[in-house]
This record gives C-alpha cells, structure tokens and sequence, in this order.
C-alpha cells in the first residue's frame, strides 16, 4: 500500500502535462476493460436460448415490414 501511495506522489509532483498523459492512459486502459466486458457480457446473453427466442419474436415485425418494403418496390417496377 505504501507504494503505491509513494507512486501516487510522485505523479502529482510531475507537470501538469504528464499528469495528462497519466490520466489519457488510465481512461484508455480502464475503456478497453470495459469493452472487453461488455463484449463478453453480449456473447453469453446472445446465446442463451430463452434470449433467443426473444429476439426471434421481437424480429417478427421487422421482417413484415421489410415484406411490405419488398412489395411495395416490386409493384412500383411493375407498373413501370
């Protein structure tokens, strides 16, 4: 604990400049960790089969509507 309170000191003597990078660093690091979590949080809950048959339902909607869009175009070209 004493080094790294030690180390703590010594940064906060450094120029503001360094502090800086410092603290770019430690955003940067601590936002890869994060996304290495909520990545690996996404892959476990995509294949989990009730989330799949959830996302099964909530998908249906989308395809009447690409249908509609489909369907839609295809009449336009036909009476063309």
């Amino acid at each position: 604990m004493e080094k790294i309170i030690h180390h703590f000191k010594k940064i906060r003597q450094q120029p503001e400049h360094i502090r800086r990078h410092v603290l770019h660093i430690l955003i940067m690091v601590f936002a890869v960790i994060l996304g290495f979590l909520w990545i690996y949080s996404l892959g476990t809950t995509v294949t989990n089969p009730d989330t799949q048959a959830k996302m099964g339902q909530n998908l249906k909607p989308l395809s009447a509507l690409k249908n509609n869009i489909i369907g839609g175009y295809n009449s336009m070209s036909e009476s063309q």
